[in-house]
Order: C-alpha cells, then structure tokens, then sequence
C-alpha cells in the first residue's frame, strides 16, 4: 500500500507535468473543479422593457407577415434550433444555451410584471403603478442576501449597475429590495457607469483621510463598545447589526485585496470583447465578482434611450425592427456571446447558471394595443402570455429547446413555466430550499422563500 506521502509527491509530479503530457488548462481546470467543487453561482440578466420574443428567439417563419415580422432566422451551432439573423455570435453558442420558450404570467404592466419576475410572486396590489411600496415583496436578491453565503466573506448579492426606473419616476421599479422582509436584506447596489474610465464602487473605498490603520482602530473600538454594551445592561446591539457591521468591515478589506469589483484591472483586449456598452462592462463585472465567489449577481439591462418616453429598452412600442436591429440587439448579442464563452474558458460555467428574461414579451400581432394606447403600426406592445427565458451553464443542458408555443408565439402549449418556477429554481441552484420560510414584516406572517416548484428536465 503506498504512504499517503509518496501519494501527495505522486499527484504533484503529475500536476508539474502538465504541459509535457498535453493537458490544457481547460482540462486541468476540470481536474481541480473534481478535486475540490465550485461554490454554485447565478448571473440573472434582467432585459428591462422586456424584449420580443418572436423576433428574436420564438420566430414563427411560416406565419402570416403580420405575426412573423421583417427579421430572418439564422442556422446556429445546434442544429434544429434558429435564432434572429441579428444575433449572430450569440449563433455561435447555442451549444450552451437552453431556450426555455414557455415562460409565461398574466401581469401586462410594466412595473408589477418586473415584480413579478425578480421576486417570483404574483404582484400583491392593482396593476396601476410602477413603482416600488414598502409592502413590495423581497426580490430574489435579498432573499439570497439572508440567506445566500459568500465563501469569499463578501456580499452574498450584488446588483448592477442600477435599480431599473422610469424617467421621471421618483422611485425605482417595484421588487427590487428587501421589501416586507426588510430593508436591511437589500443586496449590495454596486451603481454608476461601468464604461466610464473612472468608474469606481461607492462605499469600497476608504475616504482619504482615513488610513487602513485608523480604519482599523474604528473597528476595534465598536467591538470594544459593544462589549461593554453587553456588560453594562445585559443587552448587545443585537446579532442582526453585528453581522451587517462584520459583512460591511469584511467587504471593504476583500473588496480590495481580491479587486472583485475593479474593472481597471482587466487587460484592454478583454473590455473591447464585450463591448463598449453599459451591458457589456456589466457582464465582464459580473464575472469578476463570480470568480470572486459570490452567488448571484443581478444585471440590469441599462442603455441611452432612457429619455425616450414610449419605447426605452426593450419596450419597442415604435420602431420594433428598427430598434432591435441597430440598438439592441448589437450590443447584446456582443456582450453574451462573450460572456458565455468567457465562463466557458474558465471553467465557470458548469457551475454558473445564467438566466436572461425580460419582464414578458411583446404581442405576437405587429401594431396590436394590449397595454399602451401609444403603441404604434410599426412596434409590439406588452405580451406576458408566452415569452422566452435564456437559460446556460449550471447544470442546464446547452443546445435544447425547452417547452414550446403556438404557430403564432402567443400562447404556451407545453410546459409551461411561472416566475414563482424560475425562482424556486434559481434558489435551488445556490443550494437555498425555496420550501425555506421567511417572517413578512407588513402582514406578520411566515412566507415560503418561492411558491414555486424547481423546473425538472433541464439537465
């Protein structure tokens, strides 16, 4: 039997030889990810506006022209599953992407249907506003914030690189934060405009009059008066404040020894990559703060059309193919196909789910009022009967469609999957029993984490 120390020199001399016997270092990733298993992560890119699915992932070529639209589709590397011709490197990696074609609601408003999407419930109140209240329900980041654990000693959530809001509207989108679970579970908000050459994390760095050394006598000193708190009356600042104080004290020390949330020191050539846009800079965040080690990481889609009160985003209620073709799909399409193949070389993937949603889709009928009376004879409006989630990596099986709609994209026809479906699994994948419960703060009641059932058959 041979000692467990000439085994350990046995297992060093074959990892130095490395090179000699051929192995790249995809395959030595995938020997050390056997050895020692990556903590699970989530990358949820949310498409603000909510994009048409028929156009761009569901097309319907042997439909009316009216349903089926300007744009063509295109063979990628799966056979047997299309995409719009003006997706074209996001073509080229269908191989790890599950279309998941069946999501679907009820909620045709903006706000409550972005609700519905990051927090996985059905919105509590009339569909008449878009904007947050206190008795929100807690999005699916702040659940993982409570309840999500960071191996990095860093904050379980982060969202970036805003909280999605209409212009002119004093408050974010409804369902972004802790809500009635609690304010203090909102994610950490890592805001501002990556593209910017001076782009910086608020709150990750030290004011300049403040050394590391007297940032940590501050420190030492709130331990000191908490204990003495305790002597005194028997009671502490409680373990709630505590573990905000730590995670906060723990943050700004990794936040700079592991660089997680500095883009400056990505080499150029990867920036150009993904692109020069606010999505793009986002996905490459969203990378650093994966290889970090944390657990889900929110992007919301942001872009320059922000002014533009009928159709920002993806809300192409004007201009659908036009706006699609020369404003967001580019972009897009850039940024993921990067992305993906990005994890991919890292060997990240595997245990890294990415989802991509909008709010819902867009109606199957070009020019069709549903929702918004503004939409005109060249655009779609709000569709959440059937649209379409992008699914990738942690476990999810690439190259397959999941679930189906009819001839026309507008009603699902098999296996049709709820928001509360795609939290629960979302939950499930970072190792969080969605059946888990939670103290509602505005009813004073206990609620389960997701009402949802995980998604079966993805993998």
């Amino acid at each position: 039997m041979m000692h467990r120390s000439a085994l350990t020199r046995r297992q060093a001399l074959v990892a130095g030889s490395v090179g000699i016997c051929g192995l790249d270092l995809a395959r030595l990733s995938q020997l050390r990810a056997d050895v020692a298993p990556r903590a699970k992560s989530c990358v949820f890119l949310f498409l603000f506006g909510g994009p048409s699915h028929i156009d761009l992932w569901d097309m319907k070529p042997h439909a009316p022209a009216e349903i089926r639209g300007e744009f063509r589709s295109i063979a990628t590397s799966t056979p047997g599953i299309p995409l719009c011709e003006h997706l074209p490197l996001l073509a080229r990696q269908t191989h790890h992407l599950c279309l998941l074609r069946s999501m679907t609601h009820k909620m045709p408003v903006h706000g409550p249907a972005c609700s519905e999407i990051t927090t996985g419930r059905e919105y509590f109140g009339p569909p008449v506003t878009d904007q947050a209240t206190p008795e929100d329900w807690p999005s699916l980041s702040a659940l993982v914030t409570r309840y999500g654990q960071s191996p990095a000693g860093l904050p379980p959530a982060v969202v970036l690189p805003w909280y999605a809001q209409f212009v002119g509207q004093d408050k974010r989108i409804a369902g972004q934060t802790g809500g009635r679970m609690g304010n203090e579970f909102n994610p950490f908000l890592m805001e501002g405009d990556p593209t910017r050459p001076d782009f910086r994390v608020q709150g990750l760095e030290l004011p300049p009059d403040v050394s590391s050394t007297r940032f940590d006598r501050r420190r030492k000193l709130r331990t000191e008066l908490t204990r003495l708190e305790r002597i005194a009356d028997g009671t502490a600042l409680g373990d709630l404040s505590d573990r905000h104080y730590a995670a906060a004290f723990t943050t700004i020390e990794r936040a700079s020894s592991a660089g997680a949330f500095d883009l400056q020191r990505e080499p150029q050539s990867q920036r150009d990559a993904y692109g020069p846009s606010k999505f793009g800079q986002s996905l490459l965040a969203a990378r650093r703060l994966v290889e970090a080690g944390i657990p889900l990481v929110t992007v919301n889609w942001d872009d320059d059309s922000r002014s533009d009160k009928v159709s920002p985003h993806w809300d192409t209620h004007h201009n659908n193919f036009a706006r699609l073709k020369d404003n967001l799909c580019p972009p897009f399409d850039r940024a993921l196909s990067t992305f993906l193949a990005d994890l991919d070389q890292r060997g990240l993937l595997e245990s890294t789910l990415v989802v991509a949603s909008g709010e819902f889709g867009r109606t199957p009928r070009i020019g069709l009022i549903t929702q918004n009376g503004m939409t005109e004879a060249t655009g779609r409006d709000h569709w959440p009967h059937a649209f379409t989630v992008l699914l990738a990596g942690g476990g999810v099986r690439g190259g397959q469609i999941y679930g189906s709609t009819n001839r026309h994209g507008a009603f699902v026809e098999d296996k049709p999957v709820t928001p509360a479906d795609l939290s629960a699994t979302v939950l499930s994948h970072l190792g969080i029993d969605p059946e888990r419960e939670y103290h509602d703060q505005f009813q004073r009641v206990p609620r389960r984490l997701s009402e949802g059932r995980v998604i079966r058959g993805l993998g």
